[in-house]
């Protein structure tokens, strides 16, 4: 039996009085996509700072390939293979797409930023960066400034940073907010052409790109996993629907 990339263990967070992660419990099998939902202020990113390293756990176990991490820092599981996209709050807007790739690319690597001049003609930075450009459908926007890009298009370019970095694991923390129909039907063919290739958790209020995406879904309220399945299962759950949907509608459209 395949054992599970990402397992974690009665995550626990407080801050204060309130229970952010209440014993989170949840496992991604190997190239797996695993939707989390649940209502604003469920926790939801802030389990995912915990498994980023950017949040403490006050107690649980985050279990990662195999290996414990959960005291490890950031940079250490970025070198283990996970990946969050949209870490980077600001890309470099007088900088090409392709130029953003290369710094994260050489960012990983853990070169120095000084020599940035130079390693912009170094095949080793611009090859694997090409590659990620290619794979989240920008290849032809490679030549230009970040300013002029969409935003739906910077978010396709942040996925291509966190791809550069070759991760196991991809963390997505509301890939589609922000965006119109056209951009978020894009992102959602961008991520439907990577399920399989790495595992992705992807944390999303679009309720069309959840079900349209999702292997299982987990459904997250007061920081708690109240339901957790299939796309169908999580559908018909009327637990779910009653804590997070009311009447359970606006399941078809978000």
């Amino acid at each position: 039996m395949v054992d599970p990339l990402l397992a974690i263990e009665a995550l626990t967070k407080r801050f204060g009085g309130v229970v952010a992660s209440d014993a989170i419990s949840l496992a991604l099998m190997p190239g797996e996509l695993h939707a989390v939902i649940g209502p604003n202020g469920a926790g939801k990113s802030t389990m995912i700072g915990q498994l980023t390293g950017e949040i403490g756990s006050d107690h649980g176990r985050i279990r990662f390939g195999g290996r414990d991490i959960t005291k490890l820092p950031v940079y250490r599981r970025s070198w283990l293979g996970l990946a969050r996209s949209f870490q980077i709050t600001s890309l470099f807007s007088d900088f090409t797409a392709l130029d953003n790739v290369a710094l994260a690319v050489q960012a990983h690597s853990g070169h120095s930023f000084r020599f940035w001049r130079a390693a912009r003609g170094e095949a080793a930075l611009r090859e694997p960066a090409r590659t990620a450009l290619d794979r989240v459908g920008l290849a032809d926007r490679a030549d230009t400034r970040v300013a002029a890009l969409s935003h739906g298009e910077c978010r396709q370019l942040e996925i291509a940073m966190a791809l550069a970095t070759r991760p196991r694991l991809l963390l997505l923390d509301e890939p589609m907010a922000g965006m119109g129909p056209e951009d978020s039907a894009r992102l959602v063919a961008t991520l439907r052409a990577l399920k399989g290739s790495l595992t992705i958790l992807l944390i999303e209020h679009d309720m069309d790109a959840v079900f349209a995406l999702a292997d299982r879904v987990s459904v997250l309220v007061f920081g708690r996993i109240i339901a957790s399945g299939d796309p169908a299962e999580i559908r018909a759950d009327a637990a779910v629907r009653q804590a997070y949907l009311g009447d359970g509608e606006g399941w078809e459209h978000g």
